[in-house]
């Protein structure tokens, strides 16, 4: 049976449910914790939601359950959540072609993403580029993805050396965790690129640095070179790509969440230091440091021209 409450949030009511179900079965965590927790980050989380073609994850039976993704938005959804035309999912995944535009959901407010937790939607995952504007990325970024027995410390590792390649470029980037085993670098565009120039600079990047770090990275799409090392993973700033947004949570067993860092932790974390955070913690963190990646929404950079 279906326990269905109505709230209000953010100026709107709300249709909630089942808010006992527990979501994270090793630790107890409830859909309603999940819904408080994306109520009480949205002022830090909604500008890196708001304008872009949200894909939803959901675990409507828990995170130990089966999950399904969503990119086209819901029917069913409220009239006042607001939708963008976003990218046709990609040929190579093995998906049907799309008959029509795809209209996704894009959440640009606080009762949107409480929404969005009352269907399970754990994880939120967005795209390089804005909806008006989907063939212009409003960033690059670094995917890093450890092989095991690479870890985040791994991780960490090639971001300090990423960072350095940037600093001599004079770009600017933003580190953040993955919220599961790796992480990822933003570097904030906010100028006009495209995907093609993004990946190529991402890809140039990776090359170099798997050829001066052969034993710790690598920049190929085969997972049996992989083992061990880390994977920047450049592919990640094609139109068709998303990456999982910053402070959404993951489902793992614990409610872990994608967490920006600052560089000193970075170079901590490559010494061994733990960089997993739960949502008591990242709300702790917004508290003491603010939203560590506001700056990628309105830095101004430019990438060099292909040689």
């Amino acid at each position: 049976m279906v326990e269905r409450q109505t709230v209000e949030i953010g100026g709107r009511k709300l249709s909630i449910s089942n808010l006992d179900k527990v979501l994270y079965p090793v630790v107890g965590f409830t859909k309603a914790q999940v819904i408080d927790y994306y109520v009480r980050i949205a002022p830090y989380m909604l500008p890196h939601l708001e304008g872009r073609a949200l894909t939803m994850r959901r675990w409507p039976n828990g995170v130990n359950e089966t999950s399904f993704f969503e990119k086209r938005s819901p029917t069913h959804r409220p009239d006042w959540i607001s939708t963008v035309i976003g990218p046709e999912r990609s040929p190579s995944a093995g998906a049907k072609p799309d008959k029509k535009p795809i209209e996704y959901t894009m959440i640009d407010e606080i009762a949107g993403l409480a929404w969005t937790a009352n269907l399970a939607a754990i994880e939120l995952h967005t795209p390089m580029s804005l909806g008006i504007d989907a063939d212009t990325p409003t960033m690059v970024v670094f995917d890093l993805d450890p092989g095991s027995p690479a870890t985040i410390i791994e991780c960490c590792q090639v971001a300090l050396e990423i960072r350095e390649v940037l600093d001599a470029l004079s770009l600017e980037a933003f580190a953040k965790t993955s919220g599961s085993k790796g992480m990822q670098l933003y570097v904030p565009l906010n100028s006009p690129h495209t995907q093609a120039t993004a990946s190529s600079f991402a890809h140039a990047v990776a090359q170099l640095l798997q050829k001066q770090l052969p034993k710790l990275v690598v920049s190929q799409m085969t997972k049996s070179v992989r083992k061990g090392k880390v994977f920047i993973d450049w592919s990640q700033n094609s139109r068709h790509k998303t990456t999982i947004t910053p402070y959404s949570m993951r489902a793992k067993d614990r409610p872990t969440v994608s967490t920006p860092l600052t560089w000193d932790e970075v170079a901590e974390g490559a010494n061994g230091e733990p960089l997993t955070f739960e949502t008591a913690e990242v709300l702790e963190r917004v508290e003491e440091y603010g939203d560590l990646f506001e700056p990628t929404q309105t830095l101004v950079q430019q990438l060099p021209s292909p040689q």
